[in-house]
C-alpha cells in the first residue's frame, strides 16, 4: 500500500525511531502514515511490539481495518474497547499478539491492575502510537499513561517505547497571543516527548492539491420576533426567586451563566442544610434547561422535558416538602397554557434555515450524506424527532438516525457502544443518509462520501470547529455553520477561525526553533510536570487524610437523614465507590427491572436502580459482582457530615477521607462469618 510523497516527509525520522507528532489535516492520512511505521516497526525492531491508543470506542474498529490493511496477515494483531465483555486479560493479549488496538482507559486499567493476567507495564511496548493526541494534557487518560512513560524517561529506565502522536488540531490551549500559543505547543510535545512535531514542507502544495476544505457558508437567522413560550417559562421562574428571597440573585434566564449559579446555589444549600431552598435551585435548573432547549430545537422538545421531570418528581418522591408541593402545583396550573403556546408558537428560525439547507442539499441530484452536530443528546434527539415530523422534509430523502455517546442521563436514554458501530456501518454503505451526533462522531469518523457537515447552534472550540469540518471528505462538500445573528455562537465561531490561524503559527515557531533550545525547553516541561504530578498527588493524598473515615456520616442529599459512614465505603475497580455494610440495606429501595447498559462487563453486570427508602431519591444502582450484590452509590446523591461541617463532594476522588479497595474474597469470607455467627 503506498503512500503520498507529503506522508512520506512526515514519517522519515518516526522511521528512525524518533519521537515525533505527525500534523495533518482531517482526511490526508495519518492512519495510513502510522499503519506503515508500525509495519516498519515490526519488521526491524527485535521483539517489537506496538501498542494503538484511541479515545473513542467506535475507532477501535475503523483503526483495525486500516491496519490490518497494512500489515497483510503477516503480523497478529487484537483489538480491545470497553464492550467486549468476558475476555482474555489485556497483559495475556498483549504477550500474545503483535499489535493491540484499544481505547486508553482499558491500558490504563491493565497498568494499575494487580492482577497476572490483566497487568502490562509500559515498557513490554517498543511502540506506543497515540491518535487524537492533542488529548495528551492535564488529567486526562492519555496524559496519565504519558506521565507514567516521563517517569520512566527521568529515572532513566531502559527499553523505553517510541512514541508517535497523531492530530489535525494541536489546538491553542485557550491562549489568543502567540506567545501562549506557543507555550500550548510546546506542553503538547513535552507530554508526548516529542524530538519534533512535523508537518508537510517540501511537499505541503501536493497536500493542499489532495486534501481540498469543503465550502464554509454561515447561514445566520434573526431571533424569534415573538416568544410567548419563553417569556412564560420566564414569568413562572420570576416567581420562583420571589419565593427564593434572594434580590441579589440573577435573573438572566436562558444562559449557562445562570445555569451554573443556580447549581453553586443547590450544593451551598445542601451544605448549609436548607432543604427547601436547594429544592427551588433545582426546579429553577430545569426551567433553565427547558429555555436552553426551546433556544435550539422546539418548544413542544422544551415542554416535554419539563413534564418528563415533572412525573418523575411525583413517582419516585416519597416524602414531599412544601416547596416541592408549590412547585408541583405551579407547574400543573401552568401546564395547560404552556401545552397551547407550545403547539401555536411561531417557529424557531434555526430550525427554519436547518430546513432550508437540507431541503438544497438533499433534495438536488445526486447522493448526498451528512452530519448535523449538534451540543447535547436532548437537543439530537428532539432534532431526529423534528426531521421525522416537518413536512416540509417528507417528500426529500433523508434516511436519518442519531449517533450519540454511551452512559445515560436522566432526560435521553443512552445509546449503546453496540448502536453506535451499527449506525457508523449504516451511514458508511449508505442504508443511512444523515446523522444527528454529538461530540462523539466529531474526532476519527471517516466517510469519504460525507459532503455535507453542518454545525447546529454550537458553543466550542476551534479543535472541535477543525474536526467537525473534517468530516466532510467528499469534493465540493459544504460546511454550514448555522447560528442567530451577534449570538455568542457566532461570535465563538469567528473567534475559532482566528484560534486556528494562531494555532499555525505556534506550530510554525515550534517547528522553526533551534533544536537545542527547543529541546532544553521540552527538558524543563517534563521536568515541572512530574514535580507538579508529584505534588498534586501530595493533595490528594493529604485531602484524604483530612478524616477518619468512621467519622464522617453519609447523608441523603435529598431529606438529609444518615444513612452511613464513610467506613463503610468500599472502590470496585478503582471507580465504583460501594456501600459494604449489610445494615445499609435497610435505607434503601431496589427497583424491580435491571438498569439497562448494553455493554457486558468482564466481572459485574448491573442490578436496579437504588432510592431513599424515607424521601425517593435516586442514589445509583445495585452492582453485581462476581454474584456479590452491592450498592454502587453516584457522590452527588450523597452529602457528607464532617467534624467540621457537611460538604457535597463532586467527584469521589475528591471526599475528605481515604476509600480502601474492595477485597472480594475477604467480603465473601466476612459474610460466611457474619451468617455463622447468626
Amino acid at each position: 500500500m503506498e503512500l503520498r510523497p507529503y506522508q512520506w516527509e512526515v514519517i522519515m525520522p518516526a522511521l528512525e525511531g524518533k519521537n515525533i507528532i505527525i500534523w495533518l489535516p482531517t482526511g490526508a492520512g495519518k492512519t495510513r502514515a502510522a499503519a506503515y511505521v508500525a509495519k516498519r516497526h515490526l519488521e526491524t525492531v527485535d521483539r517489537a511490539k506496538v501498542v494503538v491508543l484511541v479515545n473513542r470506542v467506535h475507532l477501535v474498529t475503523q483503526h483495525c481495518e486500516e491496519f490490518r490493511r497494512m500489515l497483510d496477515g503477516l503480523w497478529s494483531i487484537a483489538t480491545l474497547s470497553g464492550d467486549m465483555g468476558p475476555r482474555p486479560g489485556f497483559g495475556h493479549l498483549a504477550r500474545r499478539n503483535d499489535l493491540l488496538i484499544c481505547t486508553a482507559e482499558l491500558l490504563q486499567m491493565a497498568l494499575i491492575s494487580s492482577e497476572e493476567e490483566e497487568h502490562v507495564e509500559l515498557n513490554e511496548f517498543s511502540l506506543i502510537v497515540v491518535d487524537e493526541c492533542h488529548h495528551t494534557h492535564k488529567d486526562t487518560v492519555y496524559n496519565v499513561i504519558l506521565s507514567r512513560y516521563l517517569q520512566h524517561k527521568l529515572q532513566r529506565t531502559q527499553p523505553l517505547p517510541q512514541v508517535l502522536g497523531l492530530t489535525a488540531s494541536p489546538g491553542t490551549g485557550r491562549a489568543t497571543k502567540l506567545d501562549g500559543a506557543i507555550d500550548h505547543i510546546l506542553q503538547l510535545c513535552a507530554n508526548l516527548d516529542t524530538w519534533r512535531i512535523m508537518s508537510p514542507q517540501t511537499y505541503c502544495p501536493q497536500l493542499q492539491e489532495h486534501n481540498r476544505q469543503p465550502c464554509k457558508q454561515y447561514d445566520l437567522c434573526h431571533r424569534r420576533s415573538q416568544d410567548p413560550f419563553g417569556d412564560m417559562l420566564k414569568k413562572l421562574m420570576d416567581q420562583v426567586h420571589d419565593r427564593l428571597e434572594m434580590p441579589n440573585l440573577s435573573r438572566n434566564f436562558g444562559t449557562q451563566k445562570y445555569e451554573q449559579q443556580v447549581v453553586e446555589l443547590s450544593q451551598a444549600a445542601a451544605e448549609a442544610g436548607l432543604q427547601e431552598r436547594r429544592v427551588y435551585a433545582l426546579h429553577l435548573r430545569r426551567y433553565n434547561d427547558a429555555l436552553l432547549i426551546h433556544d435550539t430545537v422546539r418548544a413542544a422538545d422544551a415542554l416535554a422535558m419539563l413534564r418528563d421531570f415533572y412525573d418523575r418528581e411525583r413517582t419516585t418522591k416519597t416524602q414531599v416538602l412544601c416547596a416541592e408541593r408549590l412547585l408541583l402545583a405551579l407547574f400543573d396550573e401552568h401546564k395547560n397554557n404552556l401545552v397551547l403556546l407550545a403547539t401555536h408558537g411561531p417557529e424557531n428560525p434555526k430550525l427554519e434555515m436547518l430546513e432550508q439547507i437540507l431541503q438544497k442539499q438533499f433534495g438536488s441530484p445526486g447522493s448526498p450524506r451528512g452530519i448535523i452536530f449538534t451540543c447535547t443528546r436532548q437537543s439530537a434527539h428532539s432534532l431526529l424527532l423534528w426531521l421525522q415530523q416537518k413536512p416540509g422534509l417528507q417528500t426529500v430523502d433523508i434516511r436519518a438516525q442519531l449517533l450519540t455517546g454511551a452512559g445515560n442521563s436522566s432526560q435521553t436514554t443512552h445509546m449503546t457502544q453496540r448502536e453506535q458501530q451499527d449506525v457508523i456501518r449504516k451511514f458508511r454503505d449508505g442504508t443511512l443518509n444523515l446523522l444527528v451526533a454529538t461530540s462523539v462522531a466529531e474526532e476519527g469518523l471517516d466517510i469519504p462520501q460525507c459532503n455535507v457537515v453542518v454545525r447546529y447552534g454550537l458553543l466550542t472550540n476551534e479543535i472541535s470547529m477543525v474536526q467537525a469540518r473534517g468530516r466532510a471528505r467528499a469534493d465540493q462538500s459544504v460546511y454550514s455553520f448555522v447560528a442567530t445573528h451577534g449570538s455568542r455562537e457566532l461570535r465563538r465561531e469567528q473567534t475559532n477561525e482566528a484560534l486556528e490561524t494562531l494555532m499555525e503559527r505556534a506550530v510554525a515557531a515550534v517547528q522553526e526553533m533551534d533544536q537545542a533550545e527547543y529541546q532544553a525547553k521540552i527538558r524543563d516541561l517534563q521536568l515541572a510536570a512530574v514535580v507538579r504530578r508529584a505534588a498534586q498527588a501530595a493533595q490528594q493524598e493529604s485531602r484524604q487524610q483530612q478524616f477518619l473515615a468512621e467519622h464522617v456520616r453519609l447523608l441523603c442529599i435529598n431529606c438529609m437523614v444518615a444513612v452511613g459512614h464513610g467506613s463503610d465505603l468500599q472502590k470496585v475497580e478503582g471507580t465504583h465507590h460501594v456501600n459494604v455494610n449489610p445494615n445499609f440495606s435497610i435505607y434503601y429501595n431496589v427497583s424491580q427491572k435491571p438498569v439497562v447498559i448494553d455493554r457486558v462487563f468482564k466481572d459485574w453486570r448491573p442490578g436496579g436502580v437504588i432510592s431513599c427508602k424515607n424521601c425517593g431519591e435516586l442514589w445509583g444502582m445495585q452492582m453485581i459482582y462476581k454474584s456479590v450484590k452491592l450498592p454502587a452509590l453516584k457522590v452527588r446523591s450523597m452529602l457528607l457530615e464532617t467534624p467540621r461541617g457537611r460538604v457535597q463532594a463532586k467527584k469521589w476522588s475528591r471526599v475528605p477521607f481515604p476509600v480502601p479497595d474492595f477485597d472480594y474474597v475477604q467480603h465473601c469470607a466476612q459474610s460466611l462469618s457474619d451468617l455463622s455467627l447468626d
